[in-house]
């Protein structure tokens, strides 16, 4: 059998803690950011992790 091979834009999205844990960056903090309260970028500062669904999705396109 070959090898899997990475889903490389997953690899770029998302990162698997020490224990098997998805995290993601939050959406809506790219673009038009003078249109958009200072509460609210910051609200979406820092990772999330991924509902257990999702999670188990990518940990199959990272060849996990």
């Amino acid at each position: 059998m070959p090898k899997q091979k990475t889903h490389s834009g997953s690899s770029k999205r998302f990162k698997i803690t020490g224990s098997g844990k998805v995290l993601r960056e939050r959406a809506g903090r790219r673009h038009y950011l003078e249109h958009k309260p200072s509460t609210l970028t910051r609200k979406l500062a820092g990772n999330a992790e991924m509902a257990p669904g999702d999670a188990k999705k990518i940990k199959k396109l990272l060849g996990l």
